[in-house]
């Protein structure tokens, strides 16, 4: 009688504990305490700039004057862009160049991937030959092309007056001004698609190409129902970090073309730079960030939605498969 009495409020101790709510349970906070400086040092870094630059893009600020000393105007920084003929012209430059840049090293880099995805003597060299131009600062990678680009005495023009054609005005006519910055930069960045594709490559199931090699199917049968298929969720990833970074391109095109002639390459981030450092209006340059910042918001959030959907047919498919088998 007497252990029962003193076993059963350890019974009753042992049921509080068991049923307590488990917010209090300090096994499933750990993890948030280790989270915690690195999420206080994010916003300190990410949102407070952000915070910083939307509130100077509604005042009338040059580098002159301390923020508070800058008079409010509101909306009229962004109104005024979009009636500016400059920011237009920029806004319309840098989607041609982001797209025509983003799916010529997507084609390219897929396709090199493709190529070499097969047991190849020397493949190492080959890889390391590929990335080394993303490894090369981009304002040594701008002077480089810069000088091959050179009227007179760049290996490009030299190369054509020897096969007996005529030189190209490669930065100095506007027709040809921003091809140029676009083949500097998918020279540079065309390795980063193809490390990214070709591990997506290696990384695929074997054993849905050997079921598609007993079925007789072809080499381009299986890279367009097997492969690419299958490294859609890689490509669309690597796609996004490309079409972010290519908005953000300046130091190419500044030592190449510095946005000329005229402003046949003069992209946004060349536009922000000169209206902080040239035309001294800091509240404009910040509105003008804030729109390039919604248009890569907006492109981030399409990317991903897309690639949602894609694994959702995915999924609808794979179900299908397995209820018809």
């Amino acid at each position: 009688m007497v252990s029962h009495e003193l076993t059963t409020p350890d019974l009753k101790s042992e049921r509080r504990v068991r049923h307590a709510p488990r917010f209090f349970n300090m096994n499933r906070l750990t993890p948030y305490f280790f989270l915690a400086p690195a999420g206080a040092v994010l916003a300190v870094a990410l949102l407070y700039p952000i915070g910083y630059m939307i509130y100077a893009s509604f005042l009338s600020w040059n580098p002159s004057q301390r923020i508070h000393e800058a008079d409010w105007i509101g909306l009229r920084n962004y109104t005024n862009l979009l009636k500016d003929p400059n920011f237009i012209e920029s806004f319309f430059v840098t989607l041609k160049f982001a797209s025509v840049v983003v799916t010529l090293e997507m084609v390219i880099g897929v396709g090199l991937a493709l190529l070499l995805d097969r047991k190849i003597r020397g493949m190492s060299v080959l890889r390391t030959i590929f990335i080394l131009p993303m490894m090369i600062a981009p304002i040594v990678v701008g002077l480089m092309w810069r000088y091959m680009y050179h009227p007179s005495v760049g290996i490009l023009n030299r190369t054509l007056k020897g096969w007996g054609l005529d030189p190209i005005p490669w930065l100095s006519d506007p027709d040809w001004a921003l091809p140029s910055v676009i083949i500097a930069d998918v020279w540079q960045w065309t390795p980063f698609i193809f490390i990214l594709s070709l591990a997506a490559l290696q990384s695929l199931p074997q054993s849905a190409l050997e079921a598609s090699r007993i079925d007789g199917a072809s080499t381009w049968q299986q890279i367009i129902h097997i492969k690419l298929p299958l490294m859609l969720p890689v490509l669309i990833i690597a796609g996004l970090l490309r079409l972010i970074d290519a908005f953000k391109v300046l130091e190419v095109i500044l030592v190449l073309t510095n946005g000329g002639p005229g402003l046949s390459t003069e992209i946004l981030s060349l536009r922000i730079s000169r209206t902080t450092s040239e035309f001294r209006e800091l509240g404009e340059a910040a509105a003008m960030s804030n729109y390039l910042l919604l248009l890569l918001l907006i492109i981030t959030l399409g990317m991903f939605l897309f690639n949602k959907v894609m694994d959702m047919r995915q999924q609808r498919l794979r179900a299908a498969a397995q209820e018809a088998g």
